[in-house]
């Protein structure tokens, strides 16, 4: 060949170089953003090939062509080689976009294992490299077989604890018993799977402590899911109430309780059992569903704090597991009981007109009751009628209104000396605001017997009582008017 052809060759190429690569770059980097835009796993694989493949393709090129090296320079083959590693890696990723990253949900392909895919990229890699070895280098494989099995012989039997746990892992991962996400319990540990990778499942406890459990040891063990195959848990709590309580109030009590707690769904509703006659309670369990067991611990909390409470407005007992000695002294506990009750009408306000006098004290108790409210319960509900007049004797309540999409706003706060209940009662109607107790609330409530006779005996109170009623209820126009 003349050096007049040799010239052309050498022009031909170096302008195919200098024009293509830039022209190619653009096209790919056109592709990928598209690619990108539309969310498509594919442009992750054009990536690799505009990044790798193609500058090292272009520069073997150039070398051979251009250059005109040898083309058995170890350097022609140290390039060849990078060649192949990008060309095996982009050929993975494409693999890995076409089986699994697309794959649609409920078919082979998104429940196959990811440690089996990483397994057979490994797999891959290798018998890749075995190829470019044999191909670029001229390499003996046969000699490279027979160390690398005697070499897996002891590396298999060093490494048999761990070998056995990947092949628990692969076992485990293909029948997916839970994912990432799920709450388990496996033996005595619970908590929330964060990762699943070759050796171990890791898990986070309530503690927010991370616990490493081998496969090989989790498959030894019972697996109970929280999170599958619904998300759904059901709790089940055992509280016990004194033999004088009535069976059907004390479960009343208890699933009001249950409903009205934060966090505890009303589908299916709670469920209670009478369990057992024990020798100081008569034992009853609550089954209640929740729907994310992350919030367990708090909704406990919930539940048996506001037990107390209600325990406390419906004169139920909760016993003390001890032997308990009744002793009647005639007058004296009844005099107890009207001191609290007479120290609480010294709480409210001067403009309500009750005769606070020691002698009506046992007239006035009749219509008149103590009752305790825990944060976050609410006192009245929108929505329910009211028969009584509410006076805040400590603690701090608030007064909402629920608009018609369900969307609940702040009226205005309440404290110690006001009352609430008011609309309701002289209306007849059904309440239209709610009454939620901000922190621990003790009320006194009137019944609307002794509210009329207070109203009969003074009748500016029921123009105090009509001003507060009509301030409210503009209040309550001005945040359904802001609201819509």
């Amino acid at each position: 060949m003349n050096n007049t052809t040799i010239e052309s060759t050498l022009l031909v190429w170096s302008i195919a170089l200098v024009v293509g690569f830039p022209f190619l770059i653009i096209i790919l980097g056109e592709a990928i953003h598209r690619l990108k835009r539309r969310g498509k796993p594919l442009a992750a694989t054009l990536l690799v090939v505009r990044n790798l493949i193609l500058p090292v393709l272009v520069f073997m090129l150039f070398m051979q062509q251009v250059l005109k090296l040898n083309p058995n320079d170890n350097l022609i083959k140290a390039v060849q080689t990078l060649l192949w590693i990008c060309v095996i890696h982009a050929a993975l990723s494409l693999l890995n976009v076409i089986l699994f990253e697309q794959a649609e949900a409920n078919t082979w392909r998104a429940r196959f294992p990811k440690l089996l895919v990483d397994l057979s990229r490994l797999l891959l890699i290798l018998l890749g490299t075995a190829i470019v070895l044999a191909s670029v280098w001229n390499a003996d494989l046969a000699g490279l077989v027979t160390a690398l099995g005697v070499s897996s012989i002891v590396i298999g039997l060093a490494l048999q604890d761990t070998l056995g746990s990947v092949m628990s892992g692969i076992a485990l991962l293909f029948e997916r018993p839970f994912s990432v996400g799920d709450w388990l319990k496996v033996g005595d540990i619970v908590g929330q799977v964060i990762d699943i990778n070759w050796r171990a499942v890791r898990l986070q406890t309530f503690d927010r402590e991370m616990i490493v459990i081998p496969h090989k040891v989790i498959s030894g063990e019972t697996i109970r899911n929280f999170s599958q195959p619904l998300y759904l848990h059901a709790e089940r709590i055992k509280i016990g109430f004194s033999y004088s309580d009535p069976p059907n109030l004390a479960k009343q009590v208890l699933k009001s309780t249950a409903l009205s707690t934060q966090g505890i769904i009303s589908d299916p509703e709670p469920q209670i059992f009478t369990v057992s006659y024990d020798d100081s309670s008569v034992t009853y369990e609550v089954k209640f569903f929740i729907e994310n067991y992350s919030e367990l611990e708090e909704i406990r909390d919930r539940f048996m704090t506001r037990i107390w409470y209600a325990a406390q407005r419906s004169n139920l007992t909760i016993p003390f597991p001890i032997r308990t000695l009744y002793h009647f002294h005639g007058p004296t506990s009844r005099s107890q009981g009207t001191k609290k009750f007479a120290e609480s009408l010294q709480s409210i306000p001067a403009f309500v007109p009750l005769n606070k006098e020691q002698a009506n004290l046992d007239n006035l108790s009749q219509g008149i009751v103590l009752h305790h409210f825990g944060a976050g319960e609410k006192v009245v509900q929108q929505g329910y009628p009211v028969n009584d007049l509410y006076i805040i004797i400590s603690g701090k309540a608030l007064l909402t209104t629920t608009d018609e999409w369900g969307t609940e706003h702040e009226v205005l706060p309440l404290k110690a000396g006001e009352f609430f209940g008011e609309m309701a009662l002289f209306s007849g109607e059904p309440s239209a605001v709610s009454v939620t107790a901000v922190n621990d609330l003790e009320v006194m409530i009137i019944s609307a017997t002794i509210v009329n006779q207070m109203i009969e005996r003074q009748p500016s109170f029921a123009r105090e009582i009509g001003q507060i009623l009509e301030i409210r209820r503009r209040a309550i126009q001005v945040v359904k008017q802001s609201s819509s």
